[in-house]
């Protein structure tokens, strides 16, 4: 079993660049209803992980009017998702998520590729009654 039998492509996969500002990384985790998606340069390598709880710090320290003059680059994250290689192990993915809602992959060069969501291996699990007693 490898890792892109599991993975949701980047073209599925909602995400930000790391020059959007604040007000759109706001505005598309309020859209979409996540609390935390990957962030990316415009080349395409993965950069690391925006939260809402990134945001709201950045928000009260700025306050609501300076989030358009703000690049999500330069915000402090409290902590990135650390990012799988397409490559690795499924141990090495299962580990990761479960530490997060969704492991960014990446192949060699740290091009973001997409995602694997927790959900998603737990969803195998379930339906192929991997069941620990």
């Amino acid at each position: 079993m490898n890792i892109i039998a599991f993975m949701k492509p980047k073209t599925e996969v909602t995400y930000m660049f790391d020059q959007d500002t604040v007000r759109e990384a706001i505005e598309i985790m309020r859209k979409h209803r996540y609390t935390s998606i990957p962030v990316l340069s415009k080349t395409g390598e993965y950069i690391g992980t925006v939260s809402e709880g990134d945001l709201l710090y950045t928000l009260d320290l700025v306050g609501r009017d300076e989030v358009e003059n703000i690049k999500v680059n330069s915000i402090k994250r409290h902590r990135d998702y650390e990012p799988v290689k397409i490559n690795e192990t499924m141990l090495v993915l299962l580990s990761r998520a479960s530490h997060e809602n969704f492991v960014p992959i990446i192949d060699d060069s740290n091009q973001f590729l997409g995602i694997v969501t927790r959900k998603t291996i737990l969803d195998y699990f379930f339906e192929h009654n991997f069941m620990v007693l």
